[in-house]
């Protein structure tokens, strides 16, 4: 018996996914956990393997269309089934051979039958699904009578520009899909978060050094952000409410201390999660920077990677990059961001002037959970930390 597989929830916030690549075709023979697809969220590329052993009966989208959670990704039935051609009732089947149930069209016709793929194509091009002439079995509208509709529709008028000069006139350029989704996380977190952003220099004469020797046993560069999670772990656990999440008016104090560190891709920003941080030597720490970072790079990181963040470090020194307002990830109170080392000087303990590499830190957190107290005490104690790598 045919079964139809939906794109599933499989990220945090996650409504809908872009097909990649599919690794089957109609008429295949798969097995239970079989890769079927790889389609493209909002931070990472995930192969989606099937839930059932059967046949290929039909592919519900193509390569590089975008399906909504919950939308039919895959038709699968037993070995020699077909798919029905005609319509059995007032819940026809679909396209499909599966039973579906029509949903309220955008129109106000509730007669109208359309798979939620062909709706949503008509809404995005400000189709009326009462105005298409159906083709499909049962009166079902398809996506070609959608097409057919869209490109019969009058081409919108050229905008003019006030010179013949192309190079003046502005363009619309759609905003990628990770940069959608950065952009709708900061919003919601800076119109519901009240932030404090403080700011201070450390000495990072010690942290260099001990990167440095470490770098030259192991023969290999050490992320610099391996040691800033080191130093800054203990300090959560001593300061419990910035490793926390606000529900309502409870505070969750997170028992495991899984540091987020912000990575530069060409994509936008990802934060891929360094789970138990807290558990982990600092050789650990640096192979699963290492790792994480290569994996968003080349979006093979998968949803558990990117989620479940309690603490962010950026380090915004590594483009060059000095003091600055980071915005504190939806979810958690607290972001901390290392700028470039700068030789600056500085007053030694017996008052003689010498030099040395100051990080610029940036400390913003959550003022409805931190108070300004709370806050410096913290900072305090980060910076001795950092200071004692």
């Amino acid at each position: 018996m045919a079964k139809e597989f939906v794109l599933p929830d499989i990220g945090e916030g996650l409504v809908d996914a872009e097909i990649v690549q599919w690794h089957v075709a109609i008429g295949d023979e798969v097995v239970e956990d079989q890769v079927l697809v790889e389609v493209e969220t909002a931070k990472a590329v995930v192969e989606l393997p099937s839930p059932y052993a059967g046949t290929i009966l039909r592919l519900a989208a193509t390569e590089g269309e975008t399906v909504a959670v919950g939308d039919a990704l895959v038709v699968i039935g037993d070995p020699g089934e077909v798919l029905a051609d005609t319509p059995t009732g007032p819940e026809a089947e679909s396209e499909t051979g599966v039973q579906e149930v029509v949903a309220p069209p955008d129109a106000d016709d509730r007669t109208v039958k359309a798979m939620p793929v062909v709706r949503r194509l008509a809404r995005e091009h400000g189709i009326d699904l009462a105005d298409v002439t159906p083709s499909g079995p049962g009166g079902r509208i398809t996506r070609e009578d959608v097409e057919a509709m869209i490109d019969s529709a009058p081409a919108p008028a050229a905008a003019t520009s006030v010179t013949s000069d192309s190079a003046d006139q502005d363009q619309r350029v759609p905003m990628a899909r990770v940069r959608r989704a950065v952009a709708a996380h900061m919003a919601k977190s800076w119109s519901e978060i009240p932030h404090v952003t403080v700011f201070d220099r450390v000495n990072g004469t010690r942290l260099l050094e001990a990167r440095r020797e470490l770098s030259s046993q192991l023969d290999r560069k050490i992320p610099l952000e391996a040691f800033v999670v080191k130093a800054v772990v203990p300090v959560l656990k001593e300061f419990p409410e910035f490793n926390a999440t606000l529900d309502g008016d409870d505070l969750i104090l997170r028992a495991a201390c899984n540091v987020a560190v912000a990575v530069d891709t060409p994509d936008g920003l990802i934060v891929p999660v360094v789970h138990h941080a807290d558990q982990r030597s600092i050789v650990e720490l640096a192979d699963r920077i290492e790792h994480m970072a290569t994996a968003v790079r080349d979006r093979t990181a998968t949803p558990d990677d990117l989620a479940g963040g309690t603490f962010t470090v950026s380090n915004i020194g590594a483009l060059g990059g000095g003091f600055g307002t980071p915005i504190i990830p939806h979810g958690t109170t607290a972001i901390l961001s290392i700028g470039r080392a700068v030789v600056r000087p500085i007053v030694e303990a017996d008052g003689s002037i010498g030099t040395a590499p100051l990080f610029p830190l940036s400390l913003s957190y959550d003022h409805r959970v931190i108070d300004g107290g709370l806050g410096q005490r913290f900072f305090a104690r980060l910076m001795e930390e950092l200071e004692q790598a």
